[in-house]
Order: structure tokens, then C-alpha cells, then sequence
């Protein structure tokens, strides 16, 4: 069984899907053609009995009428043989003799000593059919038999025809269900090719014209091509502007080491010369922990190495808001709220709120708003609008906004709430933007 399933599974979808439909016309046709035997006799016996009657019936009329004997039994026919008792005791025949001798005498006994009010059906030991019934009018019994050769020939007409009408049915069937196995096969091959020409870096369109599951297919993959393909430019550049970025500081850091060990100052004094030192370093400090962070959360979720519980935020989001007032000097930060609930890990959070703080004071004009509810945070700048058309890519890693830096403070935001259950989006307001956090309901991490 093992064996099957594993060469079963080296098949081709089209080679499955035609011994599919091989293996379930032939179940089909096994089963109905041993339903078909197995009432096929009695169907035959039926209609040949139905037959004996017709012809009896026109026997009888042509003897109750006082047709001559030559004509009595109608059109020659060595298949169907009549006897008929009259009542003077003599048997009438169009071709007795061709009766074998035990029949012919079962068969007298029988017209001789029934008294029939219905006609009588008897079966033969070799099978033959005959019907037994009354002539009132005539005081006789006249009884039918036809020959076994007309009830086998009768029983091959009608298999051929039973066969002919099926074998054309499942013709139909078959050639349908090829029609389908290659509606489907075809688009599957066309995606296939179309993967392998992505993979191979090759220019590639893909057009399926479904709206099945296969359309469905098809559709996503082609956003994914496009995702990936932008994300991948995204990429390219944020590496280029990281390269930048950083060869800028460094290449100072470098030329004002150099300078000062040479006694030469670049900015006016010492102190000033240094403190620009620092500033460069502290740049690289921060891109640097930005980029350490992404990675972290990406590990964390991955390897589930964390530990979730609820604690209150209120803390935490007081020493950012003292840490960032040197920062934005002439922008007032506010908290407001008691409840401030949350749920996942201290650091992550403080991230979160850092970053959204750094964002919010990078636009501010004159006020920065913090709003807290248990599993509610909001934070208000009234800064410049957001482009609408930019709202839904705020929060994807190398996304770089308007006055943005690396484009991975949001990224870094998005992924650590997420990883908690937390959604948080960004909305336009009259007089500037508010970013707000709410839990999913949905998603309800415990660990």
C-alpha cells in the first residue's frame, strides 16, 4: 500500500486525475452492468411474455371469428408455435411437431385439466416461455410457446442496446471530463511557467481568465510577484541610502579623528570638534539599534521565544516623554489617561512608544498628545497630513517617509504589536495625525 501511494504521488496531476477517472468509470460499469445482469432475465421475461400475449390474442380473434385453419395463426413463424384444444378434444397446431415430446405432453396435460379465468405463465426446464389461457367463446384453451433461440436472440438485441446506449453515455462522460482535467491542467501549466520564468529572472505576464479557485491562483500569485518585486526594489535603495548614510558619518567620524591627532580642530575648538564626532557616532548608534531590533523581533517570533503578560504602560511611557524633551524642545508632550493596561514585554514596548514619540516630534508644530486606555494607546501630533495614498505603506519595513530617516521605525512598531496582538493604524486629523494602538479581538495571544 505504501508503495501505491508513493508511486501514486511521482504521477503527474494529469496522469492522477486520468487514473481517476479510470478507475471510477470502470467501478461504474462493473456495478451497472452486474445490476443489468442481474435483472436483465426478468425484464426479458416480461417482454416475451407480452409478446406471447399479443400473438395469442390475435389467434383468438382469428378463431373466434371462424378464420380457416391454413390462415388461422396470421404470418409463418417458427419461433412461436399454438396449440389450441377445441372442444371435440383435438389439438389444433401451426407446427407441433417441433415440440419436444416431455413438453408437448406437460403441455396437453395442462390445456386439457385447467380452467382458466386469467392466462397462465410457465417456464419450461430448459427455459422456454409458454402461457396457458381459456377460449370462452369456443369452449377451448390455446397455449403459446416460443422458441428459447427467440428468447436468447431477444436478450442480445437488448444487451447490445443496453451496451450501445451506455458505451456512448460514458463516451460523453469521458470526453467531458477530459474537457475539464484540461481546464484545469492548462492554467496550471501556464503558472508553472510562469513561476519558472520569475525564478529565472525572465520578464513573465500572467493572465488566467477564472474566477475559480484556480483564477483566485493566479491573481495572488501575481500580487506576490508584484510585492516581492517592490519590496526588492524597496530594498536595494534602503541599502543604498544605508551605505550613504552610514559612509557619511563614518568618512567625519574619520576626517575629525585625523584632524584632531594632527592638532588641527575642523570646527572652531576642540569640544566643538568633538561633539560633532559624537552626533556621528550617535547616528550610527541608532541606525545601527534599528536594524538589531527588526532582526530581534523577526528571531523572536520565530523561535516563540517569548514570554507575554499584562502590565502598565503609564511608566514606561513617562521616561520616554522625559528622555524626549531635550529632543524636541518648544513642543509640549502630554500624557493623559490612568488605565494603561497592556499586554507582551516591557522593552518592545518602549520601543514602540519611542519610536511613535521620534515620529511625532519629527512633524510636530507645537504639541505632541499621548492618550492611554487599558489596551488603547494613542499618539497625536499636529503636524502636517499624511498623503492618503501612503497611509496603508507606512508601516512597511524600508518604507521611508516625508522627513523620514531609515524607514524602519514604523516597520519595527508594527512588527512588535502585531507579534502582541495589537493593530495600529494611522489616520488624518483636522489639525494634524494621530497614530492609534487597539487590541485585535480576534487575536488574543496567551503564552
Amino acid at each position: 500500500m505504501k508503495n501505491f501511494r508513493l508511486k501514486l504521488r511521482s504521477l503527474s496531476l494529469t496522469q492522477q486525475l486520468l487514473l481517476i477517472v479510470v478507475l471510477t468509470l470502470s467501478s461504474f460499469l462493473f456495478f451497472l452492468f452486474g445490476t443489468v445482469t442481474s435483472n436483465i432475465n426478468a425484464v426479458v421475461d416480461m417482454q416475451i411474455y407480452d409478446l406471447i400475449q399479443h400473438k395469442q390474442n390475435d389467434v383468438i380473434f382469428n378463431y373466434i371469428s371462424g378464420v380457416p385453419e391454413e390462415v388461422l395463426f396470421g404470418y409463418p413463424d417458427d419461433k412461436i408455435i399454438h396449440i389450441i384444444n377445441t372442444r371435440e378434444g383435438e389439438y389444433v397446431s401451426n407446427d407441433i411437431s417441433q415440440i419436444e415430446p416431455a413438453l408437448l405432453a406437460q403441455i396437453k396435460i395442462q390445456l386439457d385439466g385447467d380452467d382458466l379465468d386469467e392466462p397462465i405463465q410457465y417456464r419450461f426446464l430448459d427455459s422456454r416461455l409458454y402461457t396457458i389461457r381459456n377460449i370462452p367463446e369456443k369452449n377451448a384453451t390455446i397455449a403459446t410457446i416460443i422458441s428459447q433461440d427467440y428468447n436468447q436472440s431477444y436478450k442480445r438485441v437488448l444487451l447490445n442496446n443496453i451496451v450501445n446506449i451506455m458505451a456512448m453515455i460514458l463516451a460523453v462522460i469521458f470526453t467531458i471530463l477530459l474537457i475539464w482535467v484540461s481546464s484545469i491542467i492548462h492554467p496550471l501549466n501556464v503558472i508553472k511557467n510562469y513561476i519558472t520564468k520569475i525564478r529565472k529572472g525572465e520578464k513573465a505576464t500572467l493572465i488566467i481568465n477564472r474566477e475559480d479557485e484556480i483564477g483566485q491562483l493566479a491573481s495572488v500569485i501575481v500580487e506576490m510577484n508584484e510585492e516581492i518585486r517592490h519590496q526588492e526594489k524597496v530594498k536595494e535603495e534602503m541599502i543604498q541610502n544605508i551605505s550613504h548614510d552610514l559612509k557619511t558619518p563614518i568618512a567625519t567620524i574619520k576626517s575629525y579623528s585625523e584632524a584632531i591627532k594632527d592638532g588641527v580642530y575642523p570646527y572652531e575648538t576642540l569640544e566643538k570638534s568633538v561633539d560633532v564626532i559624537l552626533e556621528h557616532a550617535d547616528r550610527l548608534e541608532k541606525k545601527v539599534f534599528s536594524l538589531m531590533t527588526l532582526n530581534r523581533l523577526d528571531y523572536l517570533a520565530s523561535e516563540g521565544k517569548v514570554q507575554y503578560h499584562e502590565f502598565e504602560l503609564r511608566d514606561i511611557i513617562e521616561q520616554v516623554i522625559v528622555s524626549s524633551m531635550q529632543i524636541g524642545k518648544g513642543v509640549d508632550i502630554r500624557l493623559e489617561g490612568d488605565n494603561s493596561l497592556v499586554y507582551g514585554m516591557e522593552e518592545p514596548w518602549r520601543i514602540v512608544i519611542e519610536n511613535l514619540v521620534d515620529n511625532a516630534l519629527r512633524y510636530a508644530k507645537t504639541e505632541i498628545v499621548i492618550k492611554v486606555e487599558d489596551h488603547h494607546v494613542s499618539v497625536y501630533n499636529d503636524g502636517s497630513s499624511i498623503d492618503t495614498n501612503r497611509v496603508e505603506q507606512l508601516f512597511r519595513a524600508y518604507e521611508k517617509g516625508d522627513g523620514g530617516q531609515f524607514g524602519l521605525g514604523l516597520s519595527i512598531v508594527n512588527k512588535a504589536l502585531t507579534e502582541f496582538g495589537y493593530n495600529i493604524n494611522a489616520r488624518n486629523e483636522n489639525e494634524g495625525v494621530i497614530f492609534e494602538i487597539r487590541r485585535n479581538k480576534n487575536d488574543r495571544k496567551k503564552r
